[in-house]
């Protein structure tokens, strides 16, 4: 016997979805709508018996249940398991409010002015206190109650209130901070054991994976939100240590101090930015790394305070016009702008001048790559220095320091821009005894004063400025105009494309490479 084609295909759909009995019935149903239309043709009504057909078949299918949709991967088992351990952090800070004497402006002797002298004045500039509320998250990484969040979130804080996610309420206390990488280690005392996470390892964890972002946005309590990696090692300029997670989970105002989990609930980071022209989330945020976290929390729970390496020089990047300056195949390496009077770099003989092009058997292409690397030393520990000077390399070993409580590690100054224009434009000046004098600059400094720059010259376009003090030329120390001008024609007859200048402003020293036309 023929079958109907699409009565068919209704019942392999209906086989596939629910199995052999619910197929076998819609068949048998299916044949008797086909008799019954048949029938119905002879007698004239087929139209509405047709209808009748279609509706009993439609209504077998519907008691089939539907196929699972396709899509991303439910993070429900992820979220129960992981909730528990993130804690809201409420932050009250006692912030001083000057106000203003309510009579002044109104003219003396008007009835106002005299009554607000006499009944409501208040003492001009008076201050009273006033409380602020900020919120942000953090997360349990043991049952004793310590807890890790940003920095950010409980800076200047005179009182700290953690909620847990079953809303019980405790008073913490910061064990040690780090404004650095901008985390804090925080504490509880709870009587009964606590829900925690563990800091896992973000370094296996991709550009494409999902991620989950769970924190306090905008106050309204726990939030799982769910997005993928975008991108690795970022550098958005908040501190030496950069190195941030790019994700795409929605971060908000809030979600500061919260954890990042990757799929299977391993904490891989701590989200602490975002990027918003509008102030709102645009879809690109940064976490932590939490290898970066583990270091920064054991320094914190042993000493309250992170230990680490100083070499004691300012840095900054080469780019492409220094690098021809100085005779370097290319732009590598990390250019020392100064070395510290204090510090292990000049104890070891290392010069202003000098390319740093490997540190520790590492190469060094970036200036975070050094500050890194040092900041990771122990005091005491020895690195070798490899670095090019004069058209040599030489290895320079160097006996790491503590780094101290100003924190001075590096400084890496914005790279001068390029531009092809034919003149210098530098007007220059002796550095006198008086001038000395005049700007607090020691009897024995040497260099050359700026006095004037032509507008619209290479050197103006490169960021160099009147009052700027020159004191070397690549790699040269010069100590009067007569000694500049010469190596910077020494420079043009060499047909280097640029000349690079040590300039000096505001106590900041940097190179800036002054392309020739």
């Amino acid at each position: 016997m023929n079958k109907n084609p699409v009565q068919t295909a209704d019942a392999q759909s209906a086989g596939q979805s629910a199995g052999t009995p619910d197929t076998r019935s819609v068949t048998a149903g299916a044949r008797r709508a086909a008799l019954a239309t048949a029938v119905a043709l002879a007698l004239g009504v087929g139209a509405s018996v047709e209808r009748a057909a279609a509706a009993a078949t439609s209504s077998a299918l519907l008691r089939a249940p539907l196929a699972a949709p396709a899509g991303p991967p439910s993070f429900a088992d992820v979220a129960e398991q992981v909730t528990p351990a993130v804690v809201n952090v409420t932050v009250t800070q006692r912030a001083p409010q000057r106000l203003l004497s309510p009579h002044r402006g109104l003219p003396e002797g008007s009835p106002l002015f005299e009554f607000f002298r006499q009944f409501g004045g208040v003492p001009e500039g008076f201050s009273v206190p006033r409380e602020r509320e900020g919120e942000g998250s953090g997360f349990l990484i043991d049952a004793e109650g310590y807890i890790v969040t940003n920095n950010h979130v409980i800076d200047s804080a005179d009182r700290i209130e953690v909620t847990l996610n079953d809303g019980t309420k405790f008073r913490a206390e910061v064990v040690g901070r780090d404004s650095k990488t901008d985390l804090a280690l925080l504490k509880i005392a709870s009587d009964q054991p606590l829900p925690y996470v563990q800091l896992g390892d973000s370094r296996g964890a991709r550009i494409g994976d999902w991620v989950l972002a769970v924190g306090n946005p905008f106050g309204l309590g726990g939030s799982v939100n769910a997005g993928i990696i975008s991108a690795r090692g970022r550098d958005i300029q908040s501190g030496p240590y950069d190195d941030y997670i790019q994700i795409d989970a929605p971060i908000n105002r809030g979600n500061s101090g919260g954890p990042l989990f990757d799929a299977r609930g391993n904490v891989i980071g701590v989200n602490t930015a975002i990027f918003s022209p509008s102030g709102g989330n645009i879809g690109i945020g940064f976490a932590i790394p939490s290898e970066t976290v583990a270091s920064v929390v054991n320094d914190l729970r042993t000493s309250g305070r992170v230990e680490r390496g100083w070499l004691g020089v300012q840095i900054q990047s080469v780019n492409e016009p220094m690098a021809a300056s100085l005779g370097l195949p290319d732009a590598n390496g990390v250019l020392v702008a100064d070395v510290l009077g204090d510090g292990p770099a000049l104890a070891a003989g290392v010069r202003a001048g000098d390319v740093i092009l490997r540190a520790g058997g590492e190469p060094m292409n970036e200036v975070r790559d050094l500050t890194r690397l040092v900041a990771a030393q122990s005091a005491g520990t020895r690195l070798e220095l490899v670095v090019f000077r004069n058209g040599k390399t030489l290895a320079i070993p160097v006996d790491i320091g503590q780094m101290p409580v100003d924190d001075r590690v590096a400084s890496a100054p914005a790279p001068a821009a390029d531009n092809d224009q034919a003149r210098i434009g530098l007007y220059l000046a002796p550095l006198t005894p008086e001038l000395r004098a005049e700007r607090g600059l020691d009897a024995d400094r040497s260099g050359v004063l700026v006095a004037q720059v032509e507008a619209g010259s290479p050197a103006q376009r490169a960021g160099i400025e009147a009052g700027s003090l020159i004191s070397m030329v690549g790699q040269q120390q010069v100590s009067t105009p007569e000694e500049l001008a010469a190596a910077i024609r020494e420079a043009a007859r060499a047909e280097r494309p640029s000349v690079l200048l040590r300039v000096e402003r505001n106590g900041e020293q940097r190179f800036v490479a002054v392309p020739f036309g």
